[in-house]
């Protein structure tokens, strides 16, 4: 049988309330040279039996059923079953257009020298309805891509992602220590290797809830962002990254010693505390510890008295009242 143009790679745990939509979102596509390939990552749902009636189906679906190892240990594996030279990633609760792979793959075709693609989106809410975007879209071209990755912005929406598979797999695929930012850490090192754009149209719709992965785990997210960050830098610099072998991230307070100089714990502090402040999900959790610590060491202190407000807003009137303590102390 000859090989596809394109492998889909979806990795599912406990989907079931959106699969069905974001499989025919990919069947349907005007481009029909695909393998989807759909990993169910030990989901106690229905998403198995979802996933096997599609396989039955369509040819095209590809299924691995398999015990919970994690999202990067699934994009690996994704990556290693993949027959194709070019993979578009794709999550369960999102929805392709129609002409999203046509679009992508002819602009991988248009621009050999590009190895990564994605596209702008457009966000939807839990049950499908159009959501107001905030924020700026994401870069197009590969300069403005590294104009962003210095100012710390949005680079690719990785379930809107098309890739060359060698590529890819040269830079070791997806490290297992940035769980939760893991699409930040494979841009910050393809950045180097290869050029990646964006195509200006809202190929992908977006869905956004309270449930999804991204607003559980906002802190966990920021905190290896932040690191994933400071890796780059470090590459930039003509150092070596001491993250590359990692299985896991160190605490902050243990980044001084990861990275060989002092000043980093308290640098990355910084720029967590300040980011995780409009994250009702962080300011529950141990992001507004990291929050406090910041204050204490004596830290910026932009816009944190509006968060003892959004605090209040949020219902954490304890909390507000902590932060404000240690304001005013401080």
């Amino acid at each position: 049988m000859p090989k596809p143009a394109i492998s889909v790679a979806m990795s599912v745990y406990n989907g079931e309330r959106f699969l069905p939509l974001a499989i025919e979102s990919v069947l349907g596509q005007s481009f029909a040279d695909f393998e989807l390939l759909i990993l169910d990552d030990g989901s106690t749902d229905g998403s198995a039996a979802i996933i096997r009636r599609y396989a039955e189906a369509d040819s095209r679906v590809r299924p691995v059923i398999r015990e919970n190892r994690g999202l990067i240990a699934s994009l690996n594996q994704l990556l290693d079953m993949a027959e194709a030279p070019l993979v578009a990633r794709m999550d369960a609760d999102d929805i392709c257009r129609p002409e999203r792979f046509a679009r992508q793959v002819a602009f991988l075709t248009d621009h050999p020298d590009y190895g990564v693609v994605g596209s702008w989106s457009e966000d939807i809410g839990e049950h499908g309805e159009a959501l107001v975007r905030s924020g700026a879209d994401h870069p197009l071209v590969h300069e403005e891509m590294l104009a962003a990755i210095e100012q710390g912005e949005q680079l690719i929406c990785h379930p809107a992602v098309m890739y060359r598979r060698d590529v890819v797999l040269s830079v070791g695929g997806y490290h297992a220590a940035f769980r939760h930012c893991e699409d930040l850490d494979l841009w910050l090192r393809l950045s180097s290797v290869t050029r990646m754009g964006n195509i200006p149209e809202r190929l992908l719709r977006y869905r956004r809830y309270p449930d999804q992965v991204s607003a559980r785990h906002s802190t966990e997210q920021q905190i290896g962002a932040v690191i994933a960050r400071l890796a780059w830098e470090e590459r930039r610099d003509g150092r070596p990254d001491p993250t590359e072998h990692l299985s896991l991230l160190p605490a902050i307070d243990e980044l001084d010693a990861l990275f060989g100089r002092t000043g980093v714990s308290q640098a990355a502090r910084e720029r967590v505390a300040l980011s995780l402040r409009w994250s009702p999900a962080a300011m529950r959790d141990d992001g507004f510890e990291i929050l406090l610590d910041h204050v204490r060491e004596g830290g910026r202190r932009d816009g944190l008295w509006r968060t003892v407000a959004r605090l209040l807003r949020f219902g954490e009137p304890l909390r507000a009242a902590r932060l404000a303590a240690a304001l005013a102390r401080n």
